[in-house]
C-alpha cells in the first residue's frame, strides 16, 4: 500500500457568505429599537455615510420614504439578487466559530491590547444573576438550623414573593410542614433575621417595623407611625399624624423623612432577577374607513445617504493617491450597499406583512378566536421567498394591530383538525381555554378532563394531556390553585 503524499486538484462548487450577505441577514433579523443602534454605528464606523441628507441631493443613493415606495410598488436595484443570496445562505456547510468568540481585546479594545485583570468574559454573560432566593440560601448555610428546620426555611424561601414578602400564614406553614407552631416561629424569626432587613413579613408594615428594629438611631415616633398610621405616612398627612400620636410637628416631620430615607416597603426588590423588556411594533396594521393599511415604523430612523464630499473626491481621483482613492470607493460602496440591504429589509417585513394580513383576515376582524391554522411555508410560497427569510422576518418583531399588539410569530399555529369541520388553529383553542377558565366557578373550577369534555362538544378532540400543555403555556395554574 502507497502511503505516500501527491498533490490533487479537485474541482468543486462551494457557497460562500459574503460580508454584504452577513449584513444582510443581519439587518433582517434586526427589530426596531436593535435596527435604530445598528443605524447608528454603521453611520459612526463608514464615513461615507451621512443622515440628514434629501433626495434631491442624491437621489441615487439616499433611502427613499418608505410609504411612498412601498404605495409606488418600486424595487431597489439588485432586490431579486440579495432575495436570492438570503434564501440559500442556510446551506453555508461550515461556520467559522472564532466569529462569536467574545475577544475583548480585539473587539472591545481600540488600542488592541491585553484586557485588563477584571474585565468580563463570556461568562459573565451566560451565568444567572443570584436572586433573592440564592441570597437567602448562602446565608442560612451558616445557621444552625436542624435538617428539619431548614426544610422549613426552604419552604419558606419558596412561598417569598419577587417582593420579599411571605405569601404564607403561620398556619398554612405548620400545616404544609407538618409542625409545631413554636418550630415555625422560630425559623421564620431566623430568616426575618436575615438579610436584607425586613425579609419574609407578611406585610409593608410588618417588613418596615423589622428594619426599624435593627436601626438604633430611629426616631421615637417612628414605630408608632409605621405600625398604626400608614395611611397619613403614605399621603404625608403631617397635620392628622400630629393629632394621632400627639406629637410635635418638627417631630413627626423628622420621623417621616426618616422612615423615606432610612427604609424601603420592598425589600426583596433590588435581587429581583425580572427585567423589563421594551417593545417597539415594527409594523402598524390600521383600519381606516373598512380597509386595512400596513405602515412600517420609521420613528427614531435616519434617512441615510452617501456622503456627496466622497463622491466628489471620486469624481478628481487624479488628485488622490492610490491608496486614498481605494478607501474612499470601498466606503462609498459600503454605504451604497447598506442602503439597499436596508430598503430591501423594510420592503421585506411589508410583503410579508401583507401576507400575513391576507392569511389571517379573520383575525383583525374579530380578535384571537378566529386565528386560522399557517406555517411558514404558506407565507414562503406567496411572497416567493425561502422560509428560512420568513422567520427571520417574523423573529422577535412585532407589530401593532386593531386587536392589540402581537409577536409576528403569533401568527403561526399549528392546525388541530376537527371531523367534518375546518381544523382550527391552536392559539385558537388556547383562546377559548382561557376564556373558559375565566367563566368557571371559581368554588367549582374546570379541570382539564373537564375542558377536554367541552371542547369535544363543539366538535374539538383534544387530549387532557394537550389541554395541561396549553394551560401552562398560558401560566395558568392546576385546578386545586384555582379552587377558592
Amino acid at each position: 500500500m502507497d502511503l505516500g503524499l501527491r498533490q490533487q486538484l479537485k474541482l468543486a462548487q462551494k457557497l460562500i457568505m459574503t460580508p454584504q450577505l452577513r449584513q444582510a441577514i443581519k439587518l433582517l433579523q434586526l427589530n426596531h429599537l436593535e435596527l435604530e443602534g445598528a443605524l447608528q454605528a454603521e453611520m459612526e464606523q463608514n464615513p461615507a455615510l451621512e443622515e440628514g441628507i434629501s433626495q434631491a441631493d442624491a437621489p441615487e443613493a439616499t433611502t427613499p420614504s418608505l410609504s411612498s415606495t412601498l404605495e409606488a410598488g418600486t424595487t431597489p436595484e439588485h432586490e431579486g439578487d440579495i432575495t436570492e443570496r438570503v434564501a440559500v445562505s442556510d446551506n453555508i456547510g461550515e461556520v467559522n466559530w472564532e466569529d462569536y468568540a467574545n475577544k475583548f481585546d480585539s473587539d472591545f479594545s481600540f488600542a488592541h491590547e491585553t484586557p485588563a485583570a477584571d474585565a468580563p468574559s463570556q461568562f459573565d454573560f451566560i451565568s444567572e444573576k443570584p436572586g433573592l432566593a440564592a441570597h437567602l440560601h448562602w446565608q442560612l448555610a451558616h445557621s444552625e438550623l436542624t435538617k428539619d428546620e431548614m426544610e422549613i426555611a426552604l419552604y419558606i424561601i419558596g412561598n417569598l414573593n419577587r417582593f420579599g414578602f411571605l405569601e404564607l400564614s403561620l398556619e398554612e406553614i405548620i400545616g404544609d410542614c407538618d409542625c409545631d407552631a413554636d418550630t415555625a416561629e422560630y425559623v421564620l424569626e431566623t430568616i426575618q433575621e436575615l438579610d436584607p432587613p425586613g425579609i419574609a413579613a407578611r406585610d409593608v408594615g410588618e417588613s418596615l417595623l423589622l428594619q426599624l428594629a435593627r436601626l438604633d438611631d430611629a426616631p421615637p415616633l417612628c414605630a408608632e407611625i409605621v405600625k398604626n398610621h400608614l395611611l397619613p405616612l403614605a399621603n404625608r398627612n403631617y397635620r392628622e399624624l400630629m393629632r394621632l400620636t400627639g406629637g410635635k410637628k418638627n417631630e413627626v416631620i423628622e420621623a417621616c423623612e426618616f422612615i423615606a430615607r432610612e427604609l424601603t416597603p420592598y425589600p426583596g426588590l433590588p435581587f429581583s432577577n425580572d427585567t423589563t423588556k421594551y417593545i417597539a411594533p415594527d409594523v402598524y396594521v390600521e383600519k381606516i374607513d373598512g380597509d386595512y393599511y400596513i405602515r412600517l415604523n420609521d420613528d427614531g430612523l435616519p434617512t441615510l445617504a452617501v456622503s456627496g464630499d466622497y463622491r466628489r473626491m471620486l469624481k478628481e481621483g487624479k488628485k488622490l493617491c492610490r491608496d486614498d482613492r481605494e478607501y474612499i470607493k470601498e466606503n462609498v460602496r459600503s454605504a451604497e450597499w447598506f442602503i439597499k440591504a436596508l430598503h430591501q429589509r423594510q420592503r421585506t417585513i411589508h410583503k410579508v406583512m401583507e401576507s400575513i394580513l391576507k392569511f389571517q383576515f379573520d383575525f383583525f376582524e374579530y380578535g384571537p378566536s378566529h386565528l386560522k391554522p399557517m406555517v411558514l411555508r404558506d407565507v414562503a410560497e406567496d411572497v416567493g421567498m425561502h422560509e428560512s427569510t420568513i422567520s427571520r422576518v417574523t423573529s422577535n418583531k412585532y407589530a401593532e394591530t386593531p386587536q392589540g399588539i402581537f409577536e409576528l410569530k403569533y401568527f403561526f399555529s399549528t392546525a388541530i383538525p376537527r371531523q367534518g369541520e375546518e381544523a382550527m388553529a391552536a392559539e385558537s383553542i388556547k383562546t377559548r381555554i382561557l376564556k373558559m377558565i375565566q367563566e368557571e366557578d371559581k368554588n367549582n373550577p374546570l379541570s382539564d378532563s373537564g375542558i377536554s369534555e367541552r371542547l369535544a362538544k363543539e366538535n374539538i378532540q383534544l387530549a387532557r394531556r394537550t389541554v395541561a400543555k396549553y394551560r401552562e403555556q398560558m401560566k395558568i395554574m392546576p385546578v386545586k390553585h384555582r379552587k377558592q
